[in-house]
C-alpha cells in the first residue's frame, strides 16, 4: 500500500520540480513533519537558502539565549514579538507551540529553538516550557546556552517553578535578563515592580548567585502589545513601541559563544525529530570546530569504560531554524544551533563527531522522575472497538520511542505485556496517554504511584513547594483539605494589591497532591489559582487522610438505560450517560459514602399489558460528571484502573469479577 503512494508523490514532485527549475535536483516528498516539508518547499531552487561565508562561521556574531518563566507569564507570546521585531512572517499567533496539543491547551510542552537576525548577530532563541512536569525540557536545553531572559508576571512575581528555572540557569553559570512582563495590566504600578524586583534579588542570592549574576539588566515589557523598555512606562512614544530595546540588551549582555572554530568538529545532541524522507533528525549546539554537507562523522556515547562509537556515517543536509521556517546551510561553525541528517543511531546525550576525535561531550544531568504509572493491554469485555493499536509489542515500542526523544521520561519492562513509565508528575503522563490514544492505542493505565527512596534505613518521599493564591472565604476550606494531604504551611498573607485574596506557601507529598487540582478548581469555584514544583525528598509523612469516597460498580454487561440509572441517583455522583457501554467491575459512579457498591445501570424497565398513569413519564437525570483523561488519572485508587480508547475514557475495577475483588480486598495492602 505505502509503495504506489510514495511511487506516485515521487512522480508528482519530479514533474513539479522539473518545470520550474533544469538545474535543480529533484528528492522524494517529505513526511506530515511539518517544519521540514514547508522548509524544503520554501528553499530557493538554484542554491541552499542560506548561503555561508567565512564571516558567517565567526563565533562572536552569535548569542544564544533561552527564555525561562513561570507557566503562563507569557514566554510564548514574547516569542512571537521578537521574531516579529526581526522580520519573521508568523501564519497565527503562538507560532512556535507547533504541537497540537499546545494550541489546544494553551501551554508549551516541549522546548523548541529558532533563530533570527539582528544588526548583523544571530540570535539562538529556546523557547521553554513553563509547567514543572516538563521540567526535563528546561535543564536539557539550557546547557546549550549561554544567557537566559528571567519573563516574570509583575502583578504576581516570582513563583514556583521561576525558582526552579533560575536555580538551573544559575547553575550552569548564565546571567539572566529579567523582564518584567504584563506591566500595561491597571494593577501594576512602579512600586509593584520595585517590590517585584527586590523578590527575585532575594530569590538570585537564596540560590547561590555570583556577584555577576546579581548585577542582572531589568527591562519592563508588554509581550502583548509587543514593547519592551529600559524605564518603567505604561505607554512608552509610538516609535519605541517595539521590542528593540530588549533585543540590544540581548546582544549587550549575552556574551558570545567561547568556542574554538579550529579544532575538531564536536557536537552534543539536545533534541531530535524523525522525518519520512531524512529519517533521524539531531539538534544541538557545535562545541567546537566547522561541520560540512558531506563530511564524514560518526557517533559517541559516554559508558563506564570511556566512549563507545554507536554509528559511522556522513552529513546528508544541514539546516536551521529561522524564524518558523528550517532552511538549509552549507556549514555551520562552533558555538552555532544546527541541525544534521544521515545519522540514524545517534539520540539525545549523544556526541557527534569527526571520525578522528574518540572522546565524548559530558551530557546533561537530570533530576529523577518522581511519578510512576504502569501502561498494560487493555483486556476489558470492550476492547479493540475503538482502537487499531491493541498489542503489548506495540504499546511497547511507542513507549520506547518516546523515551527515546524525551529523557524526562523512563520506561521498565513489566510482567505480562505492561511497562513501568516513570516521570514528573500526571500532567506529563496524561500528555503522553493523550498523544497514543490519537495515535490509535487502546490501554489500561494504572494510577499514578510515588516513587519513594531509602537512604540510612530512613523511608523518603518526593515533597513538592505548593503557592496558592485564594479568595480569603476559601481558605478554610482548602487548608482542611489539604492537612488531609499532609501538607504543611510555610508561609501565609494576604496579596499585595488586591483585597480579599490571601496566598499560602506549603510543602506537601507529590502523593498528596495527585488528583488535587480538579478538587480545588471545584473548591474555589474556579476563582484560586495553584502552581507547584517539585522541593526535595523528606522523611516519609505518614498515611494520607480521607481524600475520596467509594465507587459505583457496575454488575452488569449491556448498554446503560435512563430507568436504571433514575433510581441510582440518590446513591450520589454518576459518570455515565444512558446509550453508553458498560460491562462487570466498570465503575459508573461515585458513592456517597466511604465503601464500594455494586450496582446494575443496564436494568431496562419491565414490560406489562397493564395500563399506568405513569407508563410514559419522560425521566428527567441530572447531567452527569464526565471526566478528562487528567481528571480520571487523579481519581483512581490503588485497585482501579483507566481504560483509554480513542474514543472514549472509563474507570474500571483491576479485577473485574466481583467474589475476586472480595478476596483481594482482605489481602494486606502494600
Amino acid at each position: 500500500m505505502v509503495g504506489p503512494i510514495i511511487r506516485s508523490l515521487w512522480s508528482s514532485t519530479r514533474k513539479s520540480f522539473s518545470s520550474s527549475s533544469s538545474s535543480f535536483s529533484p528528492s522524494p516528498p517529505l513526511s506530515h513533519s511539518r517544519f521540514f516539508s514547508r522548509a524544503f518547499a520554501a528553499a530557493p531552487a538554484t542554491a541552499p537558502a542560506a548561503a555561508t561565508t567565512a564571516s558567517s562561521l565567526d563565533p562572536s556574531r552569535l548569542r544564544n539565549l533561552a527564555v525561562i518563566a513561570h507557566v503562563d507569564h507569557g514566554k510564548t507570546t514574547l516569542m512571537d514579538r521578537l521574531l516579529r521585531q526581526c522580520g519573521a512572517d508568523l501564519p497565527h499567533e503562538r507560532a512556535m507551540d507547533s504541537i497540537s496539543l499546545e494550541r489546544e491547551r494553551g501551554i508549551t510542552i516541549s522546548s523548541k529553538v529558532t533563530s533570527v537576525s539582528w544588526k548583523e548577530n544571530e540570535l539562538n532563541m529556546v523557547d521553554t516550557p513553563g509547567h514543572a512536569d516538563f521540567g526535563g525540557e528546561v535543564e536539557r536545553v539550557v546547557g546549550m546556552v549561554e544567557g537566559a531572559i528571567l519573563v516574570v508576571d509583575a502583578g504576581e512575581g516570582p513563583l514556583a517553578q521561576t525558582k526552579f528555572v533560575l536555580a538551573k540557569a544559575l547553575k550552569y553559570g548564565l546571567r539572566p535578563i529579567l523582564l518584567l512582563n504584563k506591566v500595561d495590566r491597571p494593577a501594576v504600578s512602579e512600586e509593584t515592580c520595585d517590590e517585584v524586583e527586590s523578590l527575585v534579588f532575594d530569590l538570585f542570592a537564596n540560590l547561590g548567585a555570583t556577584e555577576e549574576q546579581l548585577d542582572f539588566p531589568v527591562l519592563y515589557a508588554s509581550a502583548k502589545e509587543g514593547w519592551a523598555s529600559t524605564t518603567f512606562t505604561k505607554d512608552p512614544p509610538a516609535d519605541a513601541r517595539n521590542m528593540s530595546q530588549l533585543l540590544d540588551a540581548v546582544v549587550r549582555h549575552v556574551p558570545p559563544p567561547n568556542a574554538n572554530i579550529d579544532a575538531p568538529f564536536q557536537m552534543l545532541v539536545s533534541m531530535m525529530e524523525k522525518d519520512f524522507y531524512l529519517g533521524r533528525i539531531l539538534t544541538g549546539r557545535i562545541f567546537s570546530g566547522v561541520v560540512r554537507v558531506g563530511d564524514k562523522v560518526h557517533g559517541l556515547r559516554n559508558k563506564d569504560s570511556g566512549a563507545e562509537k554507536i554509528e559511522d556515517g556522513k552529513v546528508v543536509k544541514l539546516m536551521k531554524k529561522k524564524g518558523t521556517n528550517m532552511v538549509l546551510t552549507d556549514c555551520a561553525g562552533a558555538g552555532d544551533i544546527i541541525s544534521i541528517a544521515g545519522l540514524s543511531s545517534p539520540a539525545i546525550g549523544h556526541t557527534v563527531a569527526t571520525v578522528e576525535i574518540m572522546s565524548a561531550l559530558p551530557t546533561v544531568e537530570l533530576d529523577p522522575p518522581t511519578i510512576s504509572m504502569t501502561f498494560g493491554v487493555n483486556d476489558s469485555p470492550l476492547a479493540g472497538r475503538d482502537g487499531t493499536h491493541l498489542t503489548g509489542g506495540r504499546i511497547g515500542d511507542r513507549l520506547m520511542a518516546e523515551a527515546e526523544t524525551n529523557l524526562a521520561i523512563n520506561v521498565l519492562p513489566g510482567l505480562s505485556e505492561s511497562f513501568e513509565v516513570q516521570g514528573r508528575g500526571e500532567l506529563q503522563l496524561g500528555i503522553l496517554i493523550e498523544n497514543m490514544r490519537r495515535e490509535g492505542f487502546e490501554l489500561s493505565v494504572s494510577p499514578p504511584k510515588v516513587m519513594y527512596k531509602t537512604e540510612s534505613g530512613q523511608k523518603l518521599e518526593p515533597v513538592e513547594e505548593v503557592t496558592i493564591e485564594v479568595n480569603d472565604e476559601h481558605v478554610g476550606l482548602i487548608m482542611e483539605a489539604l492537612s488531609h494531604r499532609r501538607a504543611e504551611v510555610t508561609d501565609m498573607g494576604p496579596v499585595s494589591g488586591t483585597v480579599g485574596r490571601t496566598r499560602l506557601c506549603l510543602t506537601c507529598p507529590s502523593r498528596g497532591l495527585v488528583g488535587y487540582r480538579s478538587v480545588f478548581s471545584s473548591d474555589t469555584r474556579g476563582t484560586g489559582f495553584m502552581h507547584r514544583a517539585f522541593h526535595a525528598y523528606e522523611k516519609f509523612r505518614g498515611p494520607l487522610g480521607n481524600v475520596r469516597k467509594g465507587v459505583l460498580v457496575s454488575m452488569g454487561f449491556g448498554t446503560i438505560t435512563a430507568h436504571a440509572l433514575m433510581s441510582l441517583e440518590a446513591r450520589g455522583t454518576l459518570f455515565v450517560t444512558p446509550g453508553m457501554e458498560a460491562y462487570d467491575g466498570m465503575i459508573v459512579g461515585e458513592h456517597s459514602r466511604d465503601t464500594d457498591l455494586d450496582v446494575n445501570p443496564v436494568r431496562a424497565k419491565e414490560l406489562t399489558n397493564i395500563r399506568a398513569a405513569t407508563k410514559d413519564d419522560n425521566v428527567k437525570l441530572t447531567p452527569p460528571r464526565l471526566m478528562t483523561l487528567e481528571e480520571a488519572i487523579g481519581y483512581v485508587a490503588s485497585d482501579e484502573l483507566i481504560e483509554v480508547t480513542p474514543k472514549s475514557i472509563r474507570l474500571r475495577k483491576k479485577y473485574l469479577d466481583v467474589n475476586k475483588r472480595k478476596a483481594m480486598s482482605k489481602k494486606p495492602k502494600e
